[in-house]
């Protein structure tokens, strides 16, 4: 079933006389329940339209329909209704609250969310149950990750934004977060939409799209991804 669809999206950024095309005439669905990464070089366009599927900025023109609705047109109200119901977040940096236990950062989410999933059960999946009265600052960056990933599965959304997750971590703990982003999709049937420069993260993913000067250069589907024990990192 397809769950996000771009159609002819633009981004024009305006600083005085000057004009940035981020996205050109942009293209692509997605189905839901697949791995999906996003690649390209730094300034291509990525991070961009991962805000744009967030909810976070407005194209220029073109359409970006989620389930069917046009996002695109939402007044600010309706956007802050879906990003605390449609899509969760994960960044390279983990923004955890530093002076929150590890639980008390996860059940967070139910305050914005009508249907948040249990917040001890979303730690337990991550594998961390053993820390949830520690503090962040007490964790591994890996630890840290896994957390946000545990917070934003919370919310219960349907698509997980992942913008460079495992930027920060080295190979080894970022192998086992890709593990449970993977997991995520094939177990769960959530939506993981992956922005990154790396190479061998696409390798694992369901479908490519390669972005280069803010236009879809391909939207390819791997009939037969690696796993992340395949992979070498």
């Amino acid at each position: 079933m397809k769950i996000v669809e771009f159609k002819d999206v633009t981004r024009i950024y305006k600083s005085g006389d000057h004009e940035q095309k981020a996205l050109d005439g942009v293209n692509f669905s997605l189905d839901e329940g697949k791995f999906v990464v996003i690649l390209g070089p730094s300034g291509a366009g990525k991070s961009t339209l991962l805000n744009m599927l967030g909810g976070l900025d407005s194209p220029t023109g073109g359409t970006i329909k989620v389930n069917g609705k046009d996002i695109s047109t939402l007044s600010n109200d309706e956007l802050a209704d879906y990003r605390a119901s449609t899509v969760g977040f994960v960044f390279q940096f983990y923004n955890l609250i530093p002076t929150l236990t590890v639980y008390e950062n996860v059940a967070l989410v139910k305050e914005i969310s009508k249907n948040a999933l249990d917040p001890k059960k979303m730690i337990e999946e991550v594998g961390l149950i053993d820390h949830l009265h520690n503090f962040p600052s007490e964790l591994s960056g890996g630890e840290q990750q896994r957390i946000s990933i545990a917070r934003a599965l919370a919310k219960n959304p349907k698509i997980l934004l992942c913008d460079e997750p495992t930027g920060a971590l080295d190979s080894e703990t970022g192998v086992l977060v890709l593990k449970l982003l993977l997991s995520m999709a094939r177990n769960y049937g959530k939506t993981i939409v992956v922005v990154t420069h790396n190479q061998n993260i696409a390798k694992m993913a369901d479908v490519v799209i390669r972005v280069k000067n803010g236009k879809i250069k391909s939207c390819e589907e791997q009939k037969m991804p690696m796993s992340a024990e395949e992979v070498e990192w």
